[in-house]
């Protein structure tokens, strides 16, 4: 599903915003690309777990699997399942989407690893901030960011600069 990245150019506009971390010591990276469908939030998981057992960090698995699964949800469904121009194809039980253009970008999961950290960052189309939802206690949704915070170590987000539109929320795990 994914392409491991070697390169610090397709990482650039994930340093704005984070924790003090040095980008040149970083020991491995991985990303992937995340098509416009509720069925990537599956392989995200899949790509964490086969890049997380490759870096000796297999035993981080459960709670990075679920701060992926949580920010890569959130990318599609607030951002580019939701982004204008995308039709839901009626007559199917589930709304399918229609394949994205060039002017609704996939959203992109990337893996930072450093001697000491984890960086997990989703990046996607939206410049709109990341909200808490308040969700009452029957709610199926809406405690998402709240997982993420109580998962991780620490999380933030920026909006992306330049040409590119968009923002990154990213996830802090301290490693052993």
């Amino acid at each position: 599903m994914g392409t491991k990245v070697m390169t610090m150019l397709d990482f650039e506009p994930l340093w704005q915003g984070f924790p003090p971390v040095d980008p040149l010591a970083v020991s491995g990276s991985a990303s992937c690309s995340l098509p416009p469908r509720y069925e990537s939030v599956g392989g995200a998981r899949k790509f964490t777990r086969e890049t997380l057992c490759g870096w000796d960090l297999e035993d981080l698995f459960d709670g990075v699997a679920l701060v992926v699964s949580e920010l890569v949800t959130n990318a599609l469904r607030h951002a580019v399942l939701a982004a204008p121009g995308r039709t839901p194809e009626f007559g199917s039980e589930y709304a399918e989407y229609t394949e994205y253009t060039d002017t609704v970008p996939p959203a992109r999961l990337h893996l930072m690893r450093w001697s000491s950290r984890l960086v997990c960052a989703v990046r996607d189309p939206s410049d709109a901030s990341p909200e808490a939802g308040e969700a009452d206690s029957a709610a199926e949704s809406g405690r998402g960011l709240y997982l993420v915070d109580s998962f991780s170590d620490s999380w933030g987000w920026h909006r992306l600069s330049g040409a590119q539109h968009g923002k990154v929320v990213w996830a802090l795990f301290r490693l052993p």
